[in-house]
């Protein structure tokens, strides 16, 4: 007759497992989210805000329209968002787990029959859906951004000079011929008041001012800056053909920049033209959008084995070792995807060979933690 206490004591015993294996994991994925939200919203802030002081520089000096910084600070943190996501996702779990071993909590995991290598579902569990984004955002989002940032800088850029100005700076034209300045510009009524306009031609240089003026559009759509009661220097004071005129209205045409057609960058091509179109420095670009999520996931659980602590090497020296290898990894990357640019090494080569460096380097690590401290006997 079959045994039911003891049946029943194994159901039991069973039952026990999973709840406590359903506790483990949902505690760390709590934990893992938490943390990567906090330490993804610091870089993505350090991003936003060294970007937006570089495009307002730009700004104050007159090279981009201020209207442009908003926008184009938007599409920079788009740009660098998958490797944000790449670092978020690492440290994450790393700062989980090393908080964990010095806490002690890893002792009571693996005293309850928890080994190291469970830890890799949960790890898992939350690296994947994060790796799914980061691959969408560097094969589809991220050269969008590019794309369209660029679209964005041409049409700021063909914009003419008087759009461009801003009250109380000086502007050079496109051509460099003219040099504006406006004291007070109303965008509503297109008037201006106190203009200064210096301009050089037929190898003349001349100077006109006047306290009020208006932008004027002439049917055929050319655009004029119209001075009114003003006064016209020509030539070099103290020479016998410098001249001063005045007068009542006074036009300069505006000339509207033109739209240079440029070839777009490899960085900004969809993959689907970089797949079209195989030559070395598009496959370089291709074999550096694949490694990123590929990348990102070795890294998640390469996080495991760095994230032990040992009491009598310092708390830090983990967290250094693992900066360490983000650094090597990324700069390997690098120079790998320039090698396939340049025709120094193959796309199988260029794409592979790093990540299986950092595989075999997963796989020691993995050995060692088991081997050092006999975890193999607490693997389920």
């Amino acid at each position: 007759m079959p045994d039911y206490p003891q049946s029943r004591r194994q159901k039991s015993k069973s039952s026990r497992s999973r709840i406590r294996s359903s506790i483990f994991h949902r505690a760390l994925v709590r934990e893992f989210f938490v943390t990567g939200a906090f330490v993804s919203s610091i870089l993505l802030g350090i991003v936003v805000f060294t970007q937006l002081i570089r495009l307002l520089g730009d700004s104050v000096s007159g090279a981009l329209a201020v209207e442009g910084v908003a926008a184009l600070v938007g599409f920079s943190a788009l740009n660098y968002l998958p490797i944000l996501l790449s670092v978020s996702l690492y440290f994450s779990i790393l700062l989980t787990l090393t908080r964990s071993y010095r806490d002690s909590e890893m002792v009571v995991w693996f005293s309850s029959g928890i080994g190291l290598t469970r830890w890799i579902r949960p790890v898992m569990g939350f690296a994947v859906p994060v790796v799914c984004l980061i691959a969408l955002l560097s094969f589809v989002l991220t050269p969008w951004s590019r794309q369209k940032a660029e679209e964005f800088k041409g049409q700021l850029n063909a914009k003419d000079e008087v759009t461009l100005a801003k009250p109380g700076v000086f502007r050079e034209s496109n051509e460099g011929n003219q040099v504006f300045f406006m004291e007070n510009i109303d965008a509503g009524s297109e008037r201006v008041s106190n203009i200064f306009v210096q301009s050089v031609r037929n190898s003349k240089e001349g100077t006109m001012v006047a306290k009020e003026g208006l932008q004027e559009i002439a049917p055929n759509g050319d655009r004029f800056l119209v001075m009114l009661n003003g006064t016209r220097y020509e030539g070099e004071p103290g020479r016998h053909d410098f001249k001063i005129a005045e007068f009542e209205r006074y036009a300069i045409r505006i000339e509207a920049a033109e739209v240079k057609e440029s070839r777009p960058n490899f960085k900004s091509l969809s993959t689907a033209q970089l797949v079209q179109d195989p030559n070395r420095w598009n496959l370089s670009e291709l074999a550096w959008r694949v490694g990123l999520p590929l990348s990102a996931l070795i890294l998640a659980v390469l996080a495991i084995p760095l994230s032990f602590v040992n009491p009598r090497a310092g708390r830090s020296l983990n967290l250094i070792i693992a900066v360490v290898i983000y650094m090597a990894y990324n700069n390997m990357m690098g120079v790998s995807t320039t090698w396939i640019g340049q025709g120094k090494v193959s796309v199988g080569v260029g794409l592979w060979a790093v990540h299986s460096v950092m595989l075999m380097l997963l796989v020691v690590l993995f050995y060692k933690r088991l081997s050092v401290f006999s975890w193999r006997r607490l693997l389920p």
